[in-house]
């Protein structure tokens, strides 16, 4: 199937899911989660076999990228036999993941076998104290160890996130842009989005917009726009001489819906249209209430983006837009 059958009211095809396979994360990030998260019981999460189910619709109706996501998605009990199924669809063409990089070291290799093709791995600091506090744990070196395990596991493209903070990372840009070209990685830098209460931080005031970001790289490093693309919202630019590209997603400065190819389903298996929404449709109650019929659930998916909205409207003026916190939505 060349196109996708999920087409919303404005014309775009989805052809990008992002799954989430828990809410639970072994990171307390500061913009992400409260440090006493309640997580959802584990009866209330889809199965790894009702996850093969949604991920099945979805590609039977033409999607064809997968970015698996969380909480933080290795700490899901048999979550390679799950991977392994889905890089074993010849109609994906990209299977990823965004993970915090604290499991690398150990699953990195059955990553790779399994059949996942990219990995995104969060990293906002390399200072060990701030670090530990903008995670609420001490494990920046478990974090660049699992970068190097994923390397030498023969994953060529690994990309790091970072959610950039006025007054708490910023003056880090540089130090992680240099990182990425020292390493071979490619960058991504992003605007906080306003997600849940957090209590750490006043988002208006740590607010720092891409192109505040990308002037400091600009006073180091010449910045060549690249037509490099992952399927997401990131816009990239190559960093002159080298093979690294440097991403920007900006929800505030530099709108990218209209472009919008991706939904998500959380853990919970709610169909998520946007991330700025708080509209969800309940696919686990749909399956549970009619166990193995693939057909409906194709249709679900199908009318379900008939409610998608045009855009987001994002501000940094105000605490709290969407209430869920972004572990609870999956990356």
């Amino acid at each position: 199937m060349s196109d996708s059958q999920l087409v919303d009211p404005f014309g775009r095809r989805i052809t990008y899911l992002r799954l989430s396979v828990t809410d639970r994360c072994d990171f307390r990030c500061t913009y992400c989660m409260s440090e006493d998260m309640v997580f959802a019981p584990r009866a209330q999460i889809l199965t790894l076999e009702e996850l093969y189910a949604v991920a099945d619709a979805f590609i039977g109706l033409g999607v064809k990228r997968i970015r698996v996501t969380g909480g933080e998605p290795l700490v899901r009990k048999g979550l390679t036999g799950l991977l392994a199924r889905l890089g074993a669809r010849p109609e994906l063409e990209d299977l990823a993941i965004t993970t915090n990089g604290s499991q690398l070291g150990v699953l990195a290799p059955q990553l790779r076998e399994a059949g996942v093709t990219r990995l995104n791995v969060s990293l906002d600091s390399l200072k060990r104290e701030r670090f530990a506090e903008l995670t609420r744990r001490d494990k920046l070196d478990q974090v660049l160890a699992g970068i190097a395990a994923a390397q030498a596991a023969g994953f060529e493209r690994i990309k790091l996130n970072s959610v950039v903070q006025k007054g708490r990372n910023d003056d880090e840009v540089l130090d992680l842009v240099d990182f990425a070209v020292d390493h071979g990685l490619d960058i991504s830098f992003i605007e906080e989005m306003p997600l849940g209460a957090v209590s750490s931080h006043q988002r208006e005031v740590t607010f720092c917009s891409s192109d505040e970001v990308r002037e400091r790289i600009e006073a180091r490093h010449t910045l060549v726009r690249s037509s490099h693309a992952t399927g997401g919202p990131s816009r990239y630019w190559q960093v002159a001489g080298t093979n690294t590209h440097v991403g920007f997603i900006s929800p505030h400065s530099n709108n990218f819906c209209g472009s919008c190819n991706r939904v998500r389903v959380t853990a919970e298996g709610k169909l998520v249209l946007c991330l700025g929404d708080e509209g969800a449709l309940d696919l686990k109650g749909l399956m549970r209430r009619y166990p193995g019929d693939a057909d409906r659930l194709r249709e679900a998916l199908v009318s379900a983006l008939q409610l998608k909205p045009e855009r987001h409207h994002f501000r940094t003026d105000e605490q709290v837009q969407v209430i869920r916190f972004m572990s609870m939505t999956g990356g």
